[in-house]
């Protein structure tokens, strides 16, 4: 791929996410460093790559992802994407987890909520000479899209850019678990039970996150900024969607408040607990930007 169709893939991806013009920049700043330094991994290792990309809610994965495969392609590469979000457990089975261990978790996002048997199994596929259906999750219906929706990849792919807010995110120790973080834990979650259950779930992502061959973090400045970057969403939302579509509820501020509370111990520890670890880490600013890359 040459710099004039890599120029005019990020031009088609600026329009589409309605991203500002400085988005040139950082492109040329981080993500073009980052992908440089992505290809020289995969040169070393001489073998296909699984490159976890974690971030909080609103802090820009899917733009950082789409960026990502665009630059390496134009080095030769074949790039698939695969989001956690694509990998949920069908309504039913979420609201069935709902009933019988905690009423929390038929809200989807934390760990528990995934099916970690289909993420190994699209690795799979992915890293073979196959045609392989992408899973993909209708966040309008709240359940799986069904198999003929599907993007179909036709592999091998040589790097798999799997993104998601607690990818590569390890469990927290049991005496952690004991004070409520907030008040959906103190009001719904009194006696930690689903806490601890999201604790030993997110044990079992383990195997599949040892996959990952390169870890990139989104790093927001502290998690206080994650409620603000979500309601930013949402009121794109609010403006993008027709009053006749029934299809997505758009949340009000109080709901999301509420939201991301579920989301709020996991992505602290986050925030302590990865920078040291990951192979690059992205300093994002309180308004999202990219501000400077850090490599281990």
């Amino acid at each position: 791929m040459t710099s004039r169709a890599v120029d005019d893939d990020i031009t088609r991806l600026i329009d589409a996410e309605r991203l500002p013009a400085s988005f040139r920049e950082t492109v040329e700043h981080i993500y073009a460093p980052l992908a440089s330094a992505i290809a020289k991994h995969i040169g070393k290792v001489r073998q296909p790559c699984i490159v976890g990309l974690c971030g909080p809610q609103g802090s820009g994965k899917s733009t950082g992802a789409a960026t990502l495969r665009i630059l390496l392609r134009a080095t030769g590469h074949k790039v698939a994407v695969v989001s956690l979000d694509d990998l949920y457990l069908a309504r039913d089975d979420r609201l069935q987890l709902a009933k019988t261990v905690h009423p929390l978790l038929a809200t989807r996002g934390p760990p528990g909520s995934h099916d970690v048997a289909l993420g190994h199994d699209v690795f799979d596929r992915l890293l073979h000479p196959r045609e392989t259906a992408l899973p993909s999750f209708d966040k309008s219906r709240d359940d799986r899209r069904v198999e003929e929706e599907a993007e179909i990849f036709a592999g091998p792919a040589d790097i798999i850019l799997f993104e998601g807010w607690c990818v590569g995110a390890v469990p927290q120790d049991s005496q952690e678990l004991v004070d409520p973080v907030n008040e959906l834990e103190r009001r719904s979650d009194s006696d930690a039970v689903w806490r601890n259950f999201v604790n030993r779930a997110l044990a079992g992502y383990q195997p599949l996150f040892a996959r990952i061959g390169y870890l990139v973090q989104l790093l927001p400045p502290d998690f206080e900024v994650v409620s603000g970057w979500r309601k930013e969403q949402e009121a794109k939302l609010r403006v993008r969607t027709a009053p006749s579509d029934n299809k997505r509820h758009v949340m009000t501020d109080d709901e999301i408040d509420r939201f991301v509370q579920h989301y709020e111990r996991l992505t602290r520890h986050i925030i302590e607990e990865m920078p040291s670890r990951a192979d690059a880490v992205v300093q994002l600013g309180s308004n999202r930007e990219l501000k400077q890359l850090d490599f281990s």
